[in-house]
């Protein structure tokens, strides 16, 4: 149950907070100002943050995806002209 509770604070970070945490494991890793165990537990807890963001990143992704198809739909409908010289190759 242990385990958990770091995966559950993680995963309740948004973007920006969780990419600070990981600006500051990084820090300490690179200036060796931890010992290698608390070192390789703060890597393993990188790699969750790292994971986290991606999934923050592919919802943004989609939802931009989603609100952009939307907005074609609306123009084409708005202007059939536009949209037979849009089908266009040149």
């Amino acid at each position: 149950m242990a385990d958990k509770k770091p995966k559950d604070s993680i995963e309740k970070l948004n973007f920006e907070q969780a990419i600070k945490e990981l600006t500051n494991i990084v820090g300490k890793i690179e200036q060796g100002q931890i010992p290698l165990q608390d070192s390789l537990d703060q890597y393993e807890k990188g790699m969750a943050l790292i994971k986290h963001c991606r999934e923050i990143l592919q919802k943004a992704e989609k939802r931009i995806e989603k609100i952009s198809e939307a907005d074609d739909k609306k123009k084409k409908k708005s202007d059939p002209e536009k949209q037979e010289t849009e089908d266009l190759p040149f």
